[in-house]
């Protein structure tokens, strides 16, 4: 996008993490924010935070997973504000269970979020942003939507979808005013462990546990927003941030086997 000044984005998951500091980051760069989220206590406090910046901020309270509010959301937005310019879906959930021990009740419930979530955001909102004089659509996926890992298979698959819905809809995109960015996050330190859904013995417990206290040492959310937000300024069709994403995505592609016995190998060191 050539500016960002005056422009109106929407951020899902915006009550804490990489929703928040891209919120936060934007309205920097002088965008009136849309912020939204099912955790009214986080999206209260971002607010907070964003009307202390004198940004423009309106907040939504909004479960991504269902469609009809998805759609009525992007009415709210446009109604409200006289228009979108960009849409970062970001709100995502994960469950650490290995498949055999996860119930197909938490699978729906992941892929809701993680997958229609992005899909109901993107149809709901893509006809107000084709109607600007530019725009741009991010969608989080994961370096896990690069690689597969032991005991997140429905996580995967939502982040695997994510980018395959993406790429495709990035070259129906390619002689309109949107552009898209598929953005594909490592290890950064947010609540996404703390609040895992976890299902299995004692050793699952422990691993929950064990990620939760790795998640805190990772990349600050604000470095992951300022990744972001470049991308959106220079229409980057793929952000990937942290270097074992960068990492991970060369071993797949040029050693698929051994790239496998490499992920096994880390996460038995990190006792994961």
């Amino acid at each position: 996008m050539r500016q960002l000044e005056q422009r109106v984005a929407v951020v899902t998951g915006a009550g804490s993490g990489i929703g928040r500091a891209t919120s936060l980051l934007l309205a920097e760069k002088g965008c009136h924010l849309a912020i939204a989220d099912v955790n009214q206590a986080g999206l209260d406090e971002t607010a907070r935070l964003l009307r202390e910046r004198g940004a423009t901020v309106s907040v939504h309270a909004v479960d991504v997973s269902d469609r009809a509010r998805v759609e009525a959301f992007a009415a709210e937005v446009a109604g409200q504000h006289g228009g979108v310019h960009i849409l970062v879906n970001n709100a995502g959930v994960s469950v650490n269970a290995k498949f055999m021990d996860h119930s197909l009740e938490d699978f729906e419930w992941l892929m809701g979020i993680n997958f229609w979530g992005v899909v109901y955001g993107c149809k709901f909102f893509l006809p107000h942003i084709l109607r600007a004089e530019e725009g741009h659509i991010v969608n989080i996926s994961s370096i896990f939507g690069l690689v597969g890992v032991p005991q997140q298979s429905s996580y995967c698959a939502s982040k695997f979808a994510v980018r395959g819905f993406t790429e495709s809809l990035q070259r129906e995109l390619t002689d309109t005013n949107v552009g898209i960015t598929t953005v594909h996050p490592g290890g950064i330190a947010t609540n996404i462990a703390a609040a895992s859904r976890v299902t299995g013995d004692g050793q699952a417990m422990a691993r929950h546990q064990r990620a939760i206290k790795a998640f805190r040492k990772m990349m600050p959310p604000e470095e992951a927003a300022r990744q972001i937000v470049r991308g959106i300024i220079g229409g980057r069709a793929r952000v990937q941030i942290t270097r074992e994403t960068h990492f991970m995505d060369l071993a797949k592609r040029v050693a698929p086997v051994a790239s496998n016995r490499l992920i096994d190998w880390g996460m038995k060191r990190m006792q994961w």
